[in-house]
């Protein structure tokens, strides 16, 4: 497989115009802080990315603290922004907008 391709300052601009719960560190990785009601919710959130995480083989920062987790995602062996790390933010919020989460 081919490693992905370094996205330009415009591009991540462009692709992050469209991206909701998730905001754009200083053009390396995109970080997004979810809410939960208690700490059982957000350990299920967590479990969940992690299962995509294995599905993408795309592996994000998750920090998870009571009714709390911080994700941070970048294309580490390409030391930036890539297609996959948006992809990655869109399966996301994909899981949340399913309501399968109390957020």
């Amino acid at each position: 497989m081919t490693a992905p391709e370094l996205l330009s300052p415009e591009k991540i601009k462009n692709r992050a115009s469209d991206l909701e719960n998730w905001s754009v560190l200083e053009d390396h990785s995109l970080v997004a802080v979810f809410e939960f009601p208690d700490f059982a919710n957000a350990l299920e959130f967590t479990i969940k990315v992690g299962l995509i995480s294995e599905e993408m083989q795309h592996h994000p920062e998750i920090n998870l603290s009571w009714g709390k987790v911080a994700l941070e995602i970048t294309t580490n062996d390409r030391g930036g922004l890539t297609e996959l790390d948006f992809l990655f933010a869109q399966r996301i919020n994909e899981l949340i907008k399913a309501n399968e989460l109390r957020v």
